[in-house]
């Protein structure tokens, strides 16, 4: 999102800041780290403003990436989407014996990229109309 919306960070920092997103937060299954790393690039490039009404404008953005996420992939839960408990040796090695990771994650990210390019394009479209 950095290189598609020219955001400038250092661009070894922001995979560093992410990698504990990974197996839903440190291998917990809670927030898939796809929908964290999203919800990141939306607060990069769309600003939370100076009051609590234009903070709230811009969490609807953060609301409406989930909603449309979720109706997709059904979930933001990486146990739910991946079906396995990374939290545990059992379920690590399971996840790393599958095929979980070419057909979920990286859909997942992948869709995850497209969704919020797409959303914070509309964002765009919209405040310069």
């Amino acid at each position: 999102m950095c290189q598609e919306f020219e955001i400038e960070v250092d661009k070894k920092s922001i995979p560093r800041i992410a990698f504990g997103f990974a197996g839903g937060i440190g291998n917990t299954g809670a927030v898939c780290g796809a929908v964290a790393g999203a919800v990141m690039a939306i607060g990069l490039k769309i600003e939370r403003g100076n009051t609590m009404g234009e903070g709230l404008r811009a969490l609807e953005v953060v609301k409406t990436y989930r909603r449309r996420f979720e109706a997709e992939m059904k979930t933001i839960s990486c146990r739910e989407l991946t079906g396995t408990d990374l939290s545990t040796e059992q379920g690590v090695a399971r996840y790393m014996r599958s095929d979980i990771p070419q057909t979920v994650c990286f859909p997942a990210v992948g869709f995850a990229y497209e969704l919020v390019k797409d959303l914070l394009n509309e964002v765009m479209d919209a405040k310069g109309s």
